[in-house]
C-alpha cells in the first residue's frame, strides 16, 4: 500500500487489489487452468496433463515479485508467468509441462485476465452506483417541492426544488449503470486467437475450446479473436468515462453548495474525515474531492485508449501495452469515485432553513421572469419589460425587494396605475409555489428510469 500513494488517496483498497498484480497473476493462472482443461475435454490434450497443469495454476505458488521484474525483460507479464509455469508442472510431470499454454499466446492470457478482473471491478462499481442511486431517489423524493435556488453561469437564477436537482443528478449516472450492464456482457468477452489470430494450432475444435473456457471463467464467448478489435471494450471504457463525468457533475453541484457562504449542503461530522492541518473549523467535502478528481482523470485515460485503437497488423506494438495500463487506471479511479460519494450521499445533511434564506436574500429577483410575463398582460410585453429590468437595479441599489419597487412603480405612472391586481402580483413571490412547479422534474426523471428499469 505504499507504492502509488496518490492512487491510494483517491480510490479504495479494493478498486487497487482488483488490478494488482496478484490479482492480475492469478488471472492469468485460471486462464491457463481452463485452456487445459477444455482442451483435455476434446482431447486436444491428455486429460492427466490438463489436471497437471490446473494443480499449479495458484499464485500463491510463485513469486509475483520476480514475474514483474522479469516482464520488464520479457516485453509482457504473460511470458514469465508461463514460463514459470510450466517449470513447476515440470517438476512434477515433465509430459504434462509440454502442454501448457498450448495453442495460446501472451495477449490471450492478459487480454483473459483483464477482463475476468474487470468483471470484478465492474461488480464493485455497480454496487456503490447502487448506493448512490437508493439516496439521491430517496432525497428526490423527500425534498420533492423543497425550494432552492437555482443558478446558472454561477448565478442565482430561479426557484427549483432540491428535489428536482437530487434527480438531474440521479438520472445520467442510473443511465450509465444500465448501460454499464447492457455492454458488459459484449465487452467481456474470452480471448483466445493463438499467434495471430487464426487459432491455427487448435484446428477445429478452436471454437468448442473456446467455448469451453467462456464458460469456466464465466466471460463472454467470443467467435473470433479480437487482438487489435478494441471497439466493444473501447464502448465500455467510454461509458465509464461518461460515468465518471456524471459523478464530478454531481460532486462539483455539491461541493458548490458546501461552500461556507453557501452552506445549504454539509456532511456529518465524523472524526478525521474533511479537517484542516492548519484550519481546525473546516469541514472540506472530502467525497465530492475524490469524484472531481475522477472526472479530470477520465478524459485523458478514455483519449490514451482510443488513440491507442490502430493497432497494426494483427498485433499491435506499444499501443495495446498503453491501453492495460491505462484500462485500469480508469476502472480504479471511477470505483474510488463512486464509493467515495456512495458514503457522502450517506452522510449527507440538507439544511432546508439556510435554502430559503439564500432565496429570500434575493429580494425577489428570482421572480423577474415570473412578474414580467403577468405584467404583459396589462402593460404589454416592452412596457412590463422595461418596468421590472428597473425596479431590479432599484431593488439592488435601496436593498428593497422586486416586489416593492415593482408596486412603487405602478403607483407612480398614472397610466398603470390601477391597472394591474397588486394581490395576484404578490402571490407570484410565493417560493414553495415556484419550487412546487420543479416537482415534475422528479416525477419525469424517476419514471425515465424506471421506465428502463435502471433504479433496479
Amino acid at each position: 500500500m505504499t507504492d502509488f500513494p496518490f492512487e491510494h488517496f483517491l480510490s479504495t483498497p479494493e478498486a487497487i487489489d482488483c488490478f494488482s498484480a496478484i490479482s492480475l497473476v492469478q488471472a492469468m493462472l485460471d486462464f491457463e487452468a481452463a485452456l487445459a482443461h477444455s482442451q483435455a475435454e476434446h482431447r486436444l490434450i491428455p486429460s492427466g496433463a490438463a489436471s497437471a497443469i490446473a494443480s499449479h495454476c495458484a499464485v500463491n505458488l510463485f513469486d509475483v515479485n520476480r514475474i514483474i521484474a522479469d516482464s520488464s525483460h520479457a516485453g509482457s507479464i504473460a511470458i514469465p508467468t508461463v514460463k514459470y509455469l510450466r517449470a513447476a508442472v515440470a517438476v512434477v510431470d515433465v509430459d504434462a509441462a509440454r502442454w501448457v499454454h498450448f495453442g495460446a499466446t501472451s495477449q490471450d492470457a492478459i487480454d483473459t485476465a483483464m477482463m475476468i478482473v474487470s468483471k470484478r471491478s465492474l461488480a464493485m462499481i455497480d454496487a456503490e452506483v447502487g448506493r448512490i442511486m437508493y439516496a439521491l431517489s430517496t432525497l428526490a423524493r423527500t425534498h420533492r417541492t423543497t425550494p432552492v435556488l437555482a443558478r446558472t453561469l454561477m448565478q442565482a437564477a430561479q426557484v427549483t426544488s432540491f428535489g428536482a436537482k437530487c434527480a438531474t443528478w440521479l438520472a445520467p449516472i442510473a443511465r450509465s449503470r444500465w448501460a454499464l450492464r447492457e455492454l458488459s456482457p459484449d465487452a467481456l468477452r474470452v480471448q483466445l486467437g493463438g499467434a495471430v489470430g487464426t487459432r491455427s494450432t487448435l484446428g477445429k475444435k478452436a471454437d468448442e475450446v473456446a467455448r469451453g473456457i467462456a464458460t469456466r471463467l464465466q466471460l463472454t464467448h467470443a467467435s473470433a479473436s479480437w487482438h487489435t478489435q478494441r471497439d466493444r471494450s473501447m464502448r465500455l471504457a467510454s461509458e465509464l468515462a461518461i460515468l465518471a463525468g456524471s459523478l464530478g457533475k454531481f460532486a462539483k453541484d455539491v461541493s458548490l453548495m458546501m461552500q461556507s457562504e453557501i452552506a445549504e449542503l454539509s456532511e456529518t461530522v465524523e472524526e478525521g474525515r474533511g479537517g484542516s492541518s492548519a484550519m481546525p473549523h473546516k469541514r472540506n467535502p472530502v467525497g465530492a474531492m475524490v469524484a472531481i478528481a475522477a472526472s479530470l482523470r477520465a478524459p485523458h485515460r478514455l483519449s490514451a485508449m482510443l488513440a491507442a485503437m490502430s493497432q497494426e497488423h494483427e498485433r499491435g506494438l506499444g499501443n495495446w501495452q498503453a491501453e492495460l495500463a491505462e484500462w485500469s487506471g480508469l476502472f480504479v479511479s471511477v470505483h474510488g469515485a463512486a464509493h467515495a460519494l456512495a458514503d457522502m450521499c450517506a452522510m449527507l445533511v440538507v439544511d432546508k432553513q439556510k435554502m430559503r434564506g439564500n432565496i429570500e436574500a434575493q429580494r425577489g429577483l428570482v421572480f423577474t421572469e415570473t412578474m414580467s410575463q403577468f405584467l404583459a398582460t396589462d402593460l404589454g410585453k416592452s412596457q412590463a419589460e422595461a418596468l421590472v429590468a428597473i425596479a431590479s437595479r432599484k431593488a439592488i441599489a435601496n436593498d428593497s425587494t422586486l416586489l416593492r419597487e415593482i408596486v412603487i412603480a405602478l403607483r407612480a405612472d398614472a397610466m398603470s396605475f390601477g391597472v394591474v391586481d397588486e394581490v395576484a402580483l404578490s402571490q407570484l413571490c410565493s417560493v414553495d409555489a415556484a419550487a412546487a412547479q420543479a416537482a415534475w422534474v422528479v416525477d419525469a426523471n424517476l419514471a425515465e428510469l424506471a421506465a428502463i428499469r435502471a433504479l433496479d
